[in-house]
């Protein structure tokens, strides 16, 4: 007479820790994904905003800016961003092509480009 089963064999018990721990791994990557997104996005955020400041006190100033290339700093949310202004001419003497562009350390997070005109 053979012994009734109970409960499960070693191999079995393995294989479910296996297949939990594969799944477990696989969460975790996609939740530091989502968070990588997350942060990406902030960022992309706040140097939105450094950008758009910069290029609004360059239009309050009511001068023609100079061209050339500027840096400029900005803080925001505790965030210290480098940015740096682009100031070209265009074929057309009154207006100027300003591109801002916001970095991170050595990454640009964030570009824009406008035309300023001159103000009478």
């Amino acid at each position: 007479m053979s012994r009734p089963l109970r409960g499960f064999t070693l191999i079995e018990v393995l294989v479910a820790l296996g297949i939990v721990a594969i799944t477990l791994v696989a969460g975790l990557k996609a939740t530091m994904a989502l968070t990588d997104n997350a942060q990406r996005q902030a960022d992309s955020l706040l140097a939105q905003v450094c950008a758009e400041n910069e290029l609004i006190r360059l239009r309050l100033s009511r001068q023609t800016p100079p061209v050339g290339r500027s840096d400029f700093a900005c803080d925001q949310a505790g965030q210290v961003f480098q940015g740096r202004l682009v100031v070209a001419p265009t074929p057309n003497p009154i207006f100027r092509r300003v591109d801002a562009q916001v970095l991170d350390g050595e990454y640009i997070v964030y570009r824009v480009a406008t035309i300023v005109g001159s103000f009478p």
